[in-house]
């Protein structure tokens, strides 16, 4: 049976709350924290059987600001215009103040807070002002015995388990197993609760504050990014949840969209076995500040390549983590297909005996995959190709051997010369492939997480497409991210805890209780 176009107000609610909070990630699980800590009555839910959705696999830095205003105009000058400044503004100031909220979150939880100087991924006006803050140490922290069905970085699921901690020593249970399905609302379009449906049935609960969204974006759902990304397919990097359920939502109340083409990725393998849910990122290496170049030690031993045969960007960006997917958005309208999707990693032997070409990150149970030390448990199995000469190559990924000839030839000598004239590749990580034998795959972008979703103002009231804010709605963290053009590392754990204070805050003034 089919549910009515918009839900209907009941006339008497299963429960009530002053906030409930959507999804319990990094931001749902703050924004509720807050909520109690004001006195107020919060309900969180989460539709995963256990919370931590993608924040779990996160690398668990803060990102802190000695300056607000150094800071506001790193924002501004990263996001290309596609946020406004008093939003920026917010999350500076919140950066901010982040080191004295991981002070307070890690009392009285055997944590320790520690900060970095950390300048961020761009030389732009502002970049100085920035560091890290870590949650170091967590007593009776065991990162494969209470998250076991994950694998990320052991600082994000750290992070994310003294905020379980805090919400535990608060008695706020999120309760699992219950996506929430729709919005209620009144005739004036303000929201006034949720229908979810739990374990026991459908449950309608009334937000007297308002409703917060802090359910992600939308890496799981392949169909978004059909109609919104410039390219296809882009490889899930760790979590399958976040299918933009909370983007829907706010879309059914009339919410604005903004920056939905702006995900956070890089390149990486396709498991060669087709029940593997989720792409595989080539091993992270250390990010690199244009000026400065990367580590001198750190070589990169593979170049990529089109469908024809040619290098076609820089395998080393500065921030390859954010950026490194763009150049593969290319449509080549000369064959009627894209340039480089998939793209072609080539090595060769002594390349790949130098570390791990790939690192799988996951958040879902019965998922894993170990990669080998050497590659070679991938060259058994598939992911991972061997060529034993350059016909053989070529034949492997479908270009002219002549093409393919002269890309490596003039990869080595640009190897030799120490430059390199095409793409910048910073001389410190070329390394010339030598082979035959080749090793070869191929590659597709992998999204890490998502940008897009909701339009939200600085006290993260989500914004009607005609530019009012939509009573009792609230957006915070992936679900409507504010960084609209350049990603900064640890920028969206930093907003999920700011945005998801103030979306707190905000909505429990509107329940009077502020």
């Amino acid at each position: 049976m089919l549910r009515p176009l918009v839900e209907p107000v009941p006339s008497v609610w299963d429960e009530e709350a002053d906030v409930v909070v959507v999804g319990c990630g990094f931001a749902g699980a703050v924004a509720a924290i807050r909520v109690r800590d004001a006195g107020g009555r919060v309900v969180l839910l989460e539709k995963a059987a256990r919370p931590g959705g993608i924040s779990v696999c996160s690398a668990g830095g803060l990102r802190i600001a000695k300056d607000a205003d150094a800071a506001l105009r790193y924002l501004i000058r990263t996001n290309g215009g596609t946020t406004p400044e008093p939003v920026l503004r917010a999350l500076a100031e919140g950066m901010a103040a982040l080191p004295q909220v991981a002070k307070v979150l890690a009392e009285g939880h055997g944590a320790h807070v520690g900060l970095r100087e950390s300048p961020a991924n761009y030389p732009f006006d502002g970049f100085d002002t920035f560091g890290f803050a870590y949650v170091d140490e967590l007593d009776r922290f065991d990162y494969e015995r209470d998250y076991p069905d994950v694998r990320g970085n052991p600082e994000g699921a750290r992070l994310f388990g003294l905020l379980e901690r805090n919400l535990a020593a608060r008695g706020i249970v999120p309760r699992c197993r219950t996506p929430v399905e729709t919005l209620i609302r009144d005739a004036s379009g303000a929201v006034l609760g949720v229908r979810a449906s739990g374990p026991q049935g459908d449950i309608r609960i009334a937000a007297k504050g308002g409703v917060i969204l802090a359910c992600g974006g939308f890496e799981g759902n392949e169909e978004m990014q059909r109609q919104y990304w410039p390219m296809q397919p882009v490889l899930n990097a760790a979590y399958r949840g976040n299918t933009g359920d909370g983007i829907r939502m706010a879309q059914e109340a009339g919410a604005g969209l903004w920056h939905m083409w702006h995900f956070h990725g890089s390149y990486g393998f396709r498991h060669s076995d087709p029940a593997y849910p989720f792409g595989i990122r080539t091993k992270r290496l250390p990010d690199w500040r244009p000026g400065e170049g990367p580590r001198g030690d750190v070589r990169l031993p593979w170049v990529l390549l089109d469908r024809f045969g040619r290098r076609f960007m820089n395998e080393y960006e500065p921030y390859l983590q954010d950026t490194g997917a763009r150049p593969m958005a290319r449509y080549a309208p000369e064959v009627q297909d894209f340039q480089a999707l998939p793209a072609w990693l080539v090595s060769d032997e002594a390349g790949a005996a130098l570390w791990p070409f790939g690192r799988p990150t996951w958040h879902e149970p019965g998922v894993g995959y170990e990669w080998s030390r050497d590659n070679a448990r991938e060259l058994a199995n598939g992911i991972l190709n061997r060529a034993e000469s350059l016909e053989d190559l070529a034949a492997g990924i479908g270009a002219e051997p002549g093409v393919l000839a002269a890309s490596i030839a003039a990869w080595n000598d640009a190897c030799a010369a120490g430059q390199d004239a095409l793409w910048s590749r910073p001389p410190s990580s070329m390394v010339p492939i030598q082979g035959p034998p080749f090793i070869y795959a191929p590659v597709w972008p992998i999204i890490s997480n998502t940008q897009g979703g909701p339009v939200h103002d600085a006290r993260q009231r989500v914004i009607h497409a005609s530019g009012r804010p939509i009573p009792g709605l609230y957006a915070a963290g992936e679900c409507g991210s504010a960084f609209g053009f350049l990603y900064m590392s640890g920028g969206n754990i930093a907003e999920c805890f700011i945005g998801g204070g103030i979306a707190a805050a905000d909505a429990m003034a509107r329940a009077g209780r502020g």
